[in-house]
């Protein structure tokens, strides 16, 4: 007599033997870029509110201290050093491997489209059983993580054109012009520079919630993957971009 077939979704939630394999996902480069614009998107957040509103200026006058100073050097050598972070990602778009090259930004094929919907009724917890799996980032993950790119690179256009303000003459002033001409003027670029934030501010928590649920509910270690570049899946899953 055969032995009962188990799904997966069983197999969670009874004794069930589960077999893992492991498979190496993100390059150093990438995981480090990772980490690395993590920091700086949280320094950019802490610093550029306090640039916004600086409500914490010790007593006196503001000529007597350097604190604002010290915020906005702060903010500029994290927005320098996310720039940079950038110019590694895009270098990767072409010379990592199948998860992280210019190909797995975008669901490109209509089959992915057939695919995000399911994922979308997955994450909303409705017909999860049906929705496929993936070892790099599913269709879903790819649209939100390439709108990501774009905001930062609003974002860092803004922040560029804002910084040139200080030197009208300067290089970043002269380079980025162009940002406030397309924009309306230096308010509205303030104010498109400060709404952005609270797009990060929104997505973070997000992202760290489903990370997790990954790791707890399917037990994808997508923590892990992202710390040593290896995930361990299991073995008894079809994925999709295997």
């Amino acid at each position: 007599m055969d032995a009962p077939t188990v799904t997966p979704q069983e197999s969670l939630s009874r004794d069930v033997p589960v077999e893992y394999k492991r498979v190496y996902l993100w390059h150093w480069p990438i995981r480090a870029m990772h980490w690395t614009a993590a920091l700086c998107v949280l320094v950019l957040i802490v610093t550029g509110f306090y640039i916004g509103g600086p409500y914490f200026m010790t007593s006196g006058q503001p000529s007597d201290h350097f604190l604002m100073g010290w915020v906005r050097f702060t903010h500029f050598t994290a927005a320098g050093v996310l720039f940079a972070t950038g110019i590694v990602r895009l270098y990767w778009l072409f010379n990592g491997n199948k998860f992280e090259r210019w190909r797995a930004l975008f669901p490109w094929h209509r089959t992915d489209w057939i695919h995000l919907w399911q994922l979308v009724k997955k994450y909303l917890f409705v017909q999860a059983e049906k929705a496929p799996h993936y070892l790099g980032h599913n269709p879903l993950q790819q649209i939100a993580y390439t709108g990501i790119y774009v905001l930062a690179f609003v974002q860092v256009l803004t922040g560029f054109y804002l910084y040139g303000l200080v030197d009208t003459g300067g290089f970043f002033f002269v380079t980025f012009s162009w940002v406030g001409s397309v924009l309306g003027g230096a308010q509205i670029v303030r104010f498109v520079h400060h709404v952005l934030t609270w797009f990060w501010l929104i997505f973070l928590p997000v992202h760290v919630y489903l990370t997790v649920r990954s790791d707890v509910l399917h037990k994808e270690s997508r923590i892990t993957s992202i710390v040593s570049g290896e995930s361990f899946v299991r073995a008894d899953i079809e994925y999709v971009d295997d």
